[in-house]
């Protein structure tokens, strides 16, 4: 089992083209724990901003009935991906990953793989 400031180091330094991540409760929109990948980003905005695309989306879900879990949401820019992965875990329950990738060094398959991997041992 892996800490939360354990599992976004080994996001960072085991997918290829990762440039920041964060543990999120969406139900404050506070980043629990932040590394910066020296992408750029205010992890702490991209945490707020995507609390609102996770409630959004629940909210959607509910509307529509769908009784399904979210595995992944993927955000595509012209140079980077958003990846958004709410804990299934009972002890995860309101949390998710968030990681950036540069687009241009990063396979998307392989990241979705290996965040799901990271989530799997996380103890939060």
């Amino acid at each position: 089992m892996t800490d939360p400031d354990g599992a976004l180091r080994q996001a960072m330094s085991t997918i290829e083209g990762a440039i920041g991540s964060a543990l999120v409760d969406y139900g404050s929109g506070m980043a629990l724990a932040t590394v910066d990948g020296g992408g750029g980003l205010d992890l702490n905005v991209a945490a707020a901003g995507n609390t609102d695309v996770m409630r959004a989306k629940m909210r959607t879900m509910d509307m529509l009935n769908l009784k399904e879990g979210i595995e992944d949401i993927l955000i595509t820019l012209s140079n980077q991906y958003h990846l958004i992965r709410p804990l299934t875990a009972r002890s995860g329950k309101g949390l998710f990953l968030y990681l950036a990738l540069d687009r241009r060094r990063a396979n998307l398959a392989m990241a979705r793989h290996q965040l799901a991997r990271i989530e799997n041992d996380l103890e939060v």
